[in-house]
C-alpha cells in the first residue's frame, strides 16, 4: 500500500514538472526558418518555429534610413564580409521588432536564419553559440525588447558574446536587439552628481562606464522616433494593402480617431488599426 501511494505521488510530481520543463532536446530541425532558444541549465534547446511571422520591408513606414543601414548590414553579413552586431532604441512600437523580422522574409533564401532569445535564456548563449559554430547558416540571434535591471547578472553572458571573451567570435552569428532604453540599463540622476554621487560610490566614474559597456558592444546604433500624423496614416496605407483591403477617406478618418483613442500615433497602432478595419464587414466600415 505504502509503495502504491508513493508511486501515485511520485507519478503526479512528474506530471506537473513536464509542464514546467522544455521538451528533450532532439535532433534539430536545421530546414526551418526561425527558431526559438530556450535555457536547460547552462545548456538549451533550439526549438524550430514552422511559421514564423515575417512580412515584406516596404510594409514598414517611416523607417527607411535605419531600413538602409540595417540592411547593407545584413547583406554584408550574409557576403561573409565584416558586419556589426546591432542595438536598435527608441519610442516603443515604431517597427524595430518588425524591421527584423522583415529581415526573414527579404534574405531567407541567402541562408538568412532567425533565432529568438528571450532575456532570461541569455545565460546559455554559449551553448547556443557552440551549436551554430559548425553551420554553414548565417544566424541573426535576435533579442527583443531588451532591458536590464539593478542588480540583473544576465547581461554579462551577453556582452561575452558580443566581443567573443577568449573565445573568437562565431562569424556566422550576429546579435540583433531592440530595446525602449538606449543604455539597456537604468540610470539615475545621482550618478550624474560629481565624482562620488550621493550614495558615496568612491569610483563613481567606474560605475557608470559599467552600465554603459554593454550598449558601447553592438557596433551599430540605429535610433527610431514617434510617428507623425503623415507617417502613422502611411503605416496604415501599407498593412490595410497587406490585408488587400481599400484605402479611402473613411479608412483615414477612422485611422485617426483610433490613434486619437490610443493617445499615440505609431506603427504597432496602424496594425492594430488595419487588424480591425479589415476585420469588419464592408457594411461596418464606417466613422
Amino acid at each position: 500500500m505504502k509503495l502504491a501511494k508513493f508511486l501515485k505521488k511520485a507519478y503526479s510530481v512528474l506530471n506537473r514538472l513536464d509542464l514546467v520543463l522544455p521538451a528533450e532536446q532532439g535532433e534539430t530541425d536545421w530546414r526551418a526558418l526561425a527558431y526559438r532558444w530556450q535555457s536547460i541549465g547552462r545548456k538549451g534547446v533550439l526549438e524550430s518555429l514552422p511559421n514564423p511571422h515575417t512580412f515584406p520591408l516596404d510594409r514598414l513606414a517611416a523607417v527607411g534610413s535605419q531600413t538602409e543601414r540595417l540592411k547593407r548590414n545584413t547583406e554584408q553579413f550574409l557576403a561573409g564580409r565584416p558586419a556589426n552586431n546591432v542595438l536598435m532604441s527608441g519610442a516603443r512600437g515604431t517597427g524595430k521588432s518588425s524591421l527584423v523580422k522583415a529581415l526573414l522574409h527579404e534574405y531567407a533564401d541567402k541562408g538568412l536564419r532567425l533565432i529568438e532569445v528571450d532575456k532570461s535564456d541569455l545565460v546559455s548563449l554559449p551553448a547556443l553559440l557552440t551549436l551554430l559554430a559548425q553551420r554553414p547558416e548565417k544566424f541573426i540571434v535576435f533579442c527583443d525588447d531588451l532591458s536590464f535591471e539593478s542588480g540583473d547578472e544576465t547581461y554579462k553572458a551577453l556582452k561575452t558574446t558580443l566581443d567573443g571573451g577568449l573565445s573568437q567570435r562565431c562569424s556566422n552569428v550576429l546579435v540583433y536587439a531592440t530595446s525602449n532604453r538606449r543604455h539597456l540599463m537604468p540610470e539615475y540622476m545621482d550618478e550624474n552628481g560629481g565624482t562620488t554621487g550621493i550614495r558615496g560610490e568612491i569610483h563613481q566614474k567606474e560605475a557608470v562606464e559599467e552600465k554603459l559597456s554593454l550598449s558601447d558592444r553592438f557596433g551599430l546604433w540605429l535610433s527610431f522616433y514617434p510617428f507623425d500624423q503623415n507617417d502613422y496614416l502611411q503605416a496604415v496605407q501599407n498593412w490595410l494593402a497587406d490585408f488587400g483591403v481599400e484605402y479611402d477617406e473613411t479608412a483615414q478618418k477612422a485611422a485617426l480617431q483610433w490613434a486619437q483613442m490610443r493617445g499615440n500615433r505609431s506603427g504597432r497602432s496602424a496594425w492594430q488599426f488595419a487588424c480591425d478595419w479589415a476585420g469588419r464587414l464592408p457594411e461596418e466600415r464606417v466613422v
